[in-house]
């Protein structure tokens, strides 16, 4: 059912290349128009109602051999890593090297997997980051002035624009330059109780008073996460696999293009008032690149020798959540997202631990 031949690669990356027979492959037509059907909407038919012979005349072939590809690979995969004892990690970069009707699949697989690492005493690193901390970072306090400098922001944030010119209010059709006023709401009771469940004002300073504290606490708390990491970065030696800078990488550039969209420009236009490519902007954030796959290596590594697992409860928990909110989300992708985040939330606890 499934030939394969594996090289192995400079820098701890393997490839696996090979084909799924004809049969096997064929197999998946049928789930696959299933899959697609389930989507499709056509006049006279329920979605996800629609004949196989009317689907057959609606979805071009094409389509349906890529869903069959994608299911094959997503079920052959694990099992090739399983049977031949392959340690990956990271996402494997897949390309399809045959595609047809009647025809095996033909793919290459370029893996990334553990490489050899010196990893340092992270124990030891762990507890002299945490006995060298600060009183005012172990016992965070919060003062009257973050409140009302907070209660002032939403004092802010509600207050109602009023556009006036020489002290007279404007028109919408008056084409005047005008000046924009804010006008503060009073910090009452009614104001309160309009933000949310809070009874009056002292329920609500206190109650804010206690967000507050959270978010200081819980930013102290990534500060000296991260400190630990970086010092057990710092006398890390390994060599790290490309494709895992390369997803780094491709992380860095979607956040960043996702924040141009947002501020409602291009990211093509963007690039050209600074005048560099898309290749510019690797190069000059592979050095972060490098330094967040070496972050996710070694949170990785020790998940493995202290045999820290994510509880498979919680992941089944928020599995759940994800695909509730997510309808077309992955299932096997979520998994993956949610078994690594709980275990990275574990690791760093064990580190935490470490006084």
């Amino acid at each position: 059912m499934l030939k394969i031949n594996i090289k192995k690669l400079p820098k701890s990356e393997l490839e696996i290349e090979g084909e799924v027979e004809i049969d096997a492959f064929e197999a998946y037509f049928s789930k696959a128009l299933k899959k697609i059907g389930e989507k499709l909407e056509l006049p006279g038919f329920r979605k996800g109602k629609v004949p196989e012979n009317v689907l057959l005349s609606n979805i071009p072939e094409a389509q349906i051999l890529g869903e069959m590809a994608e299911m094959a690979l997503s079920e052959y995969y694990p099992k090739i890593l399983e049977k031949e004892k392959i340690d990956a990690i990271g996402h494997p970069q897949i390309s399809i090297t045959k595609l047809a009707r009647k025809n095996p699949l033909g793919f290459k697989i370029k893996t990334a997997i553990m490489p050899e690492m010196q990893i340092p005493d992270y124990k030891q690193i762990a507890k002299k980051v945490l006995s060298e901390m600060k009183d005012e970072e172990k016992n965070v306090n919060v003062t009257e002035k973050e409140v009302e400098d907070t209660i002032m922001d939403i004092r802010k944030s509600r207050a109602p624009k009023i556009h006036i010119k020489e002290g007279v209010e404007l028109t919408e059709k008056d084409s005047q330059p005008a000046t924009l006023t804010e006008e503060l709401p009073e910090f009452n009771d009614t104001f309160v109780q309009a933000l949310g469940p809070f009874k009056d004002i002292k329920d609500f300073k206190e109650k804010l008073k206690e967000n507050i504290k959270l978010e200081k606490e819980n930013q102290a708390k990534e500060k000296t996460r991260l400190k630990i990491i970086e010092k057990i970065i710092d006398d890390l030696k390994v060599d790290i696999p490309e494709i895992l800078i390369g997803v780094e990488l491709d992380k860095i550039l979607y956040r960043m293009e996702s924040d141009i969209s947002q501020m409602g420009l291009k990211f093509g236009d963007y690039l050209k008032h600074l005048n560099k490519t898309v290749e510019d902007l690797r190069k000059e954030f592979r050095v972060d690149a490098e330094k967040k796959a070496k972050f996710a290596l070694i949170l990785n590594k020790i998940a493995e020798l202290e045999k820290i697992v994510a509880d498979p409860e919680q992941v089944a928990l928020e599995i759940a959540k994800i695909l509730e909110h997510y309808k077309d989300a992955d299932p096997e992708r979520a998994k993956f997202h949610v078994e690594n985040v709980l275990t990275n939330e574990k690791v760093f606890q064990f580190l935490e631990n470490q006084k």
